[in-house]
């Protein structure tokens, strides 16, 4: 037995080696593979975040001036029709032309394909010398409103207006003007819709 014993305690050794791998150090191998692959997550997600974050400033830095494109399309294309304030507008620019006639009149609104405006059909007349309808034209152009000419019509006006020397001309417009109202016209309520509500 003296020749056996050193190999049974070999293997008594052995197996307790293995066992000590196989219950002591592959548990904390796979809880450390484990615990990388969750700092390789967390790491990821950090770096995620201090993009969103640098996204974030920029927007913040850039805030003052998309306020104040906002505000600028705010005036431009008005939560409502606010037609009252329309003819006031062509009507200051009619003035400022010094034109002799003038007339608008505007449709009802009429809801954009997409759905996401409506459209102002508005008829425009006016009567003058060639200069006054280039200056209400400039002055149509330049209005604090969005406008669109869709056709215009030039016509002789007759005989010039008494101590002008320049013959009349007459001017038809066609013109479009736009609001966020997707509820503007007929048998609609009034006021401005929601997002998202029609």
């Amino acid at each position: 037995m003296s020749r056996r014993g050193p190999i049974i305690a070999g293997a008594i050794v052995a197996v307790v080696a293995v066992l000590a791998v196989f219950f002591l150090v592959l548990p904390k191998m796979n809880e450390v593979t484990k615990a990388r692959d969750e700092l390789a997550t967390a790491e990821a997600h950090e770096t995620a975040l201090r993009a969103q974050l640098a996204s974030l400033k920029e927007a913040q830095a850039n805030a003052p001036q998309v306020k104040a494109q906002i505000a600028k399309l705010s005036n431009e294309v008005p939560p409502t029709a606010d037609l009252p304030a329309l003819i006031r507008l062509l009507t200051a620019a009619a003035d400022g032309s010094a034109v002799d006639f003038f007339t608008v009149a505007p449709g009802n609104p009429q809801l954009d394909p997409t759905g996401s405006f409506s459209t102002i059909q508005t008829a425009i007349s006016v009567t003058g010398g060639y200069f006054a309808l280039d200056q209400f034209l400039f002055r149509l152009e330049t209005l604090p409103r969005a406008a669109k000419v869709t056709s215009v019509s030039i016509t002789p006006g007759g005989a010039a207006p008494i101590g002008s020397t320049a013959n009349s001309l007459s001017m038809q417009l066609g013109v479009e003007f736009y609001t966020t109202d997707t509820s503007a016209g007929p048998g609609s309520a009034p006021g401005p819709t929601e997002a998202g509500g029609a």
